[in-house]
């Protein structure tokens, strides 16, 4: 009944904000086209874009494309860009006008912490909150472990988002587990974004020309995650001219290449990383252990095309590989290869249909892999495993008026879940096992407007149909409705026969009312299902976790969020402010049984067990934009919650990563021309965690060799994550030296230390008992000390 009224709603408010309003000027004409980087000719995202004499205007969109509809008296457009050189362009009017504007470099006296090119107010004005964007190359300025520039470690800096530990990059949104993320990487979906286990991620720092995280009033034209989007635009390559840039650091290398195929047409970008951690580790390896080693590779490549006056082709892709070779140093013969990655491909057309309607239609693959070798002497075993999606999508912007900008547009992705094959031999037999696997459909469509109704209100409202079917063939294993556990028996469904269906509908709703030249009011709601989930009993996202789909008995999961905020610059915009609260229920929550065994396991389902969340807080935001001197604080307050009727005997607990307080200091400073340097401190509430209460014995046989009674060591548990570990805190700092800048050559270094005064931050706890005083002691496990670290980088 309410997803009705809310269409009905929506449709009523649509048609009413298009009825003639006779205080609007009436428009004579429009003006369209791409704003670019003068010296390598790709596009600048977010570039202001302002008609002159006027305070009305636009921001490109990803793709760098603008339109504005202009009365008879006005023919002059100022455009801007941080970091560039300004530009005013007069023309005749006309019907419809096309420029593609190029914007030139210059050197800033201070640098920016999120280098974009929104208007400077922008933050006030817009309708997004719970948004934000951060460079490539700010990124890399960031103080980080091993030297190496990291996505997911920058955006735990930001409040609200919160990091999963050291040796992870999984990330918390608002109260949301790391599956409740969608991360994209142009377009295409990253399951997995972690190498080496957890301590960075799949995005390659040279090839990311910026990313954007929303945690909160996500627009309808986003779905499939119940807590944030993170969308990360890869650079499109240098269509003027050749260049090489990379960097060599204490644990890996990059290398890229990028040029124009055609000049001012279309260019390549090419650019890997790989590790050389075996490599370096191999001298000092001692002959027993010699067969062991590690090591993690990735690849990006993109092209793009300028096919004429109203189409271009892009063609991205990724693919990367994570390698661990074990073999056991008391027996040679027992050997494994454990390995994991991500590969992906994305094909966009982006067509203007005119000044007023343009497109961009996407073709998207995207899978990952898991796969483990084992050899024992002349037996030996593979195990496979793999999620992957083929995903069609069309997204639409309109402009039909001064103040309306409609977005709408169709997605179609088509799942295939491979949990398991097992294949290998045991002596003279051979083994040949599979899980099923699993088939789903999922569609989208949405529509949204973002009506600026007066100088003071702005509305953004949105409506998202999405539906969620899984198909055969598939074998289902059958459940009793009151007992909830396996009966035995099983369902065979037939190929493309219906298994579960979830059509829903998600409204959204946003707005943003100017109380002055310098502050605003903004509110957000949003409803959001998720179709996917994790299956998981770790914090993070580990190479061992499966993705499932809803099913019969997995039901969708349901988030509802709504945040207000206050927004607020100072000083000409030099300093932007804000606070906001968030109150975010969830339900359908999966957590697995204790003990519960998730891979290669023919019935998981079984193993789950479902309830609710809650999550509420409030956010606090400071940030300096101009100067030698910028940077930003965050502080955020938060309690996040967990009911599962069957844990913890029914009674709410707090989530494994609940955190009630969570600081965030970043200062960047310009010392000269030659030097600059950056300072990160975090401060966290410790993880809640599970920790036994007591323990005991009991006797379960006799050893027959010494004839002695055998006993067994039981922990006992008490309330579930009833226990914090303690506060966690650190300080990183670095120095960038500029060695050489010239037309054809820049070099420079990039020293930092991380973990600047050796704080102990504990990973995880262990106990072992002391047999003489008949006591058991707690010790907890320490990960990083200090830990400097240099890395080069260049260019040419």
């Amino acid at each position: 009944m309410k997803q009705r009224d809310s269409l009905i709603y929506l449709i009523v408010w649509i048609f009413l904000s298009f009825l003639p309003n006779s205080a609007q000027s009436q428009t004579r004409y429009s003006v369209s086209g791409y704003v670019k980087d003068s010296t390598t000719g790709e596009t600048l995202i977010g570039a202001a874009v302002r008609i002159a004499n006027s305070n009305r205007g636009a921001v490109t969109n990803s793709y760098g494309f603008f339109s504005l509809n202009l009365n008879e008296n006005e023919n002059e457009l100022h455009i801007s860009y941080l970091g560039y050189d300004s530009k005013t362009i007069k023309f005749k009017p006309g019907k419809e006008i096309r420029l593609n504007i190029s914007l030139s470099p210059v050197g800033l006296k201070g640098r920016e912490v999120v280098i974009t090119g929104e208007r400077s107010d922008k933050n006030i004005r817009s309708t997004e909150m719970s948004r934000i964007e951060l460079s490539g190359e700010k990124i890399k300025q960031l103080p980080v472990i091993f030297g190496e520039p990291d996505v997911l470690k920058a955006i735990t800096l930001l409040p609200g988002i919160k990091s999963g530990g050291e040796a992870s990059t999984g990330f918390y949104v608002r109260g949301g587990g790391p599956d409740q993320n969608l991360i994209l990487m142009d377009e295409a979906v990253v399951y997995n974004p972690s190498h080496l286990f957890g301590f960075l991620s799949v995005f390659n720092s040279d090839a990311v020309k910026n990313i954007d995280i929303i945690k909160g009033g996500m627009p309808a034209n986003y779905g499939g995650r119940l807590s944030s989007i993170l969308n990360v635009n890869m650079r499109e390559g240098n269509n003027q001219q050749y260049k090489t840039s990379g960097g060599v650091g204490l644990i890996s290398s990059r290398l890229t290449f990028e040029g124009p195929l055609q000049k001012g047409k279309s260019s390549f970008l090419v650019s890997g990383r790989r590790t050389y951690i075996d490599v370096l580790a191999k001298p000092f390896i001692p002959s027993r252990l010699s067969g062991n080693s590690y090591y993690f590779y990735d690849m990006n490549v993109k092209g793009n095309v300028i096919l004429g006056e109203k189409d271009r082709l892009f063609i991205s892709g990724y693919f990367g590989r994570d390698i661990l070779n074990f073999q056991s140093p008391q027996n040679k013969d027992v050997f494994f290869d454990f390995g994991w990655g991500n590969s992906t491909a994305t094909l966009r057309w982006n067509h203007v249909f005119s000044p007023k309607l343009f497109s961009n239609t996407s073709l998207i693959f995207n899978r990952y892999d898991l796969f483990n070798d084992f050899t024992f002497g002349t037996n030996g075993f593979n195990v496979r495993s793999s999620v992957q999606d083929w995903n069609l999508k069309s997204d639409f912007t309109w402009f039909p008026r001064e103040n309306h900008q409609v977005k709408f547009g169709l997605n179609y992705t088509y799942h295939t879940f491979q949990p398991g094959i097992l294949s290998g031999s045991l002596g003279s037999t051979s083994i040949n096992q599979a899980i099923n696997k699993q088939f789903a459909h999922e569609y989208a469509a949405y529509i949204l407007d973002e009506w600026q109704v007066n100088q003071r209100l702005i509305i953004n409202a949105g409506l998202r149909l999405v539906a969620f079917q899984l198909v055969g063939p598939y074998t289902q294993a059958v459940f009793d409705n009151e007992t909830q556990l396996a009966t035995g028996e099983s369902k065979v469904y037939k190929p493309g026969e219906t298994i579960a269906f979830y059509p829903r509908l998600e409204p959204r709703l946003s707005g943003t009312y100017l109380l002055n030249s310098e502050s605003s009011i903004k509110g957000s709601f949003t409803q959001t299902y998720q179709f996917l989930h994790l299956a998981t009993t770790s914090g993070a996202q580990f190479p061992l976790d499966l993705w499932v789909p809803s099913s019969a008995r997995v039901k969708p999961q349901l988030a509802y969020q709504y945040a207000l905020g206050y927004f607020r610059n100072f000083k000409q915009d030099a300093y932007e402010s804000s606070v906001e609260v968030y109150y975010k229920p969830m339900y359908n929550q999966i957590e697995f049984r204790p003990g519960a065994q998730l891979f290669f396991n023919q019935n998981l389902e079984n193993e789950m067990v479902f309830g609710e969340g809650l999550s509420y807080g409030a956010e606090f935001f400071l940030r300096k934009k101009a100067g030698d001197l910028t940077g930003w604080v965050g502080y955020t307050w938060s309690r996040t919650t967990r009911q599962f009727d069957a844990l913890n005997n029914g009674q709410p607990y707090f989530f494994r990563y609940d955190r009630t307080h969570d600081i965030s200091l970043l200062l960047a400073y310009q010392i000269n021309p030659k030097w600059s340097a950056n300072f990160v401190f975090v401060f966290g509430t410790g993880n809640a965690v599970t920790l036994p209460v007591g323990r005991y014995t009991y006797r379960f046989g006799v050893n027959p060799q010494e004839q002695r009674p055998e006993f067994a060591i039981v922990d006992v548990y008490g309330k579930v994550n009833d226990y914090r570990l303690p506060a966690y805190h650190r300080a990183d700092i670095s120095f960038t030296y500029l060695a050489k800048k010239t037309e054809k050559w820049e070099s420079s270094w990039n020293f930092s230390i991380y973990n600047v005064y050796n704080r102990a931050n504990p990973y995880f706890i262990y106990f072992y008992p002391d047999i003489e005083k008949q006591e058991v002691k707690a010790f907890m496990v320490y990960l990083f000390p200090i830990l400097p670290s240099v890395q080069w980088n260049f260019k040419f």
